[in-house]
Order: structure tokens, then C-alpha cells, then sequence
């Protein structure tokens, strides 16, 4: 029996200028949401959720330069060279001169820095619970998040008129 063609429901324009239409906006305020469920969980670890990025990094890969630790978390030298000084003074990273270049800085954990990943374990765990996501639905949503970065950071100037 042949199915009988329904035509497609008309769909209106998009109103691209709303808020709730902007993917920039929903980024924005997933990020913000995101934070907030983030400061409890840091809190009993004396964290900011900079830090805990800064972390973990350092984690994956001690002993980085400033630099390439910059590079890993997009942020520039202005605005990780006070959160490095903080997270020294808390006595979780030290700052050296490299011996081969005293132009680089070089980031190394302390034992308290280290002893710290012990004690964010349970961090990744109820921030994928506070979402409400799967394992693998977390892990599509990540890699597409990256793949627009990507997209975001290869994309060439565009005027407003395109």
C-alpha cells in the first residue's frame, strides 16, 4: 500500500537577532551554568575553576612553560601569570627559569599540587551528573564543542554583510 505524500509543514524564517537564537549567546551562558556548578565542587579544595584548569594540565603533562600551558588553555600571558602566582603562593606549582633559556618559565607541580588530583577525582563525576548526559552523550557533545573551536579559530574574518 503506497503511503499517501503529506506535505512538509511550512517553516517560518529563523529571526536570527533574538537572543535565544544566537549559538554565541547559548555558549555563553552554558559556560556561566557550567561555572556555577563547578564553585561547589572546587570550593573544598580551595580551587577556581581557572585553576583547576590550570591543574589539569598540569596533570596530563607537568613541567610545561608557561607558554605552552597559555596555549593549552587559550589564555594569554597577561592573564596566566597571576593565576600561576597565586596557585604558587598556595604552594600547589613552582616557577622556573629554564636552564637552557632563561627566557622561558617553566611550571612544575609541588607534592601538594600533585596530592591535590587525589582529591578532585570525584570532580568529573558530579559535574556529568549535574548534566543529566550520559557517558556518551558527554563525550559527542566534547568532541563536537572542540570541532567548533576548530571551525571558530580557522574561520577566516567575515564582514557582516555575509
Amino acid at each position: 500500500m503506497a503511503r499517501a505524500h503529506t506535505p512538509a509543514k511550512a517553516q517560518r524564517p529563523i529571526d536570527w537577532l533574538q537572543l535565544d537564537n544566537q549559538l554565541c549567546f547559548a555558549l555563553y551562558s552554558a559556560s556561566l551554568a557550567m561555572t556555577r556548578v563547578y564553585k561547589p565542587l572546587l570550593e573544598p579544595l580551595g580551587l577556581t575553576y581557572p585553576q583547576y584548569l590550570a591543574l589539569l594540565v598540569l596533570w596530563e603533562r607537568d613541567g610545561l612553560a608557561v607558554n605552552e600551558l597559555g596555549e593549552r588553555l587559550f589564555l594569554d600571558s597577561g592573564t596566566l601569570t597571576p593565576l600561576l602566582k597565586r596557585m604558587e603562593a598556595a604552594g600547589w606549582l613552582s616557577r622556573q627559569r629554564a636552564s637552557d633559556d632563561e627566557r622561558r618559565v617553566l611550571v612544575s607541580l609541588t607534592a601538594d599540587g600533585q596530592a591535590l588530583k587525589r582529591r578532585a577525582q570525584s570532580v568529573p563525576r558530579a559535574l556529568a551528573a549535574a548534566t543529566g548526559c550520559s557517558a556518551d552523550e558527554l563525550v559527542a557533545l566534547t568532541q563536537r564543542l572542540q570541532h567548533l573551536r576548530t571551525q571558530l579559530l580557522d574561520a577566516q574574518p567575515l564582514s557582516p554583510t555575509h
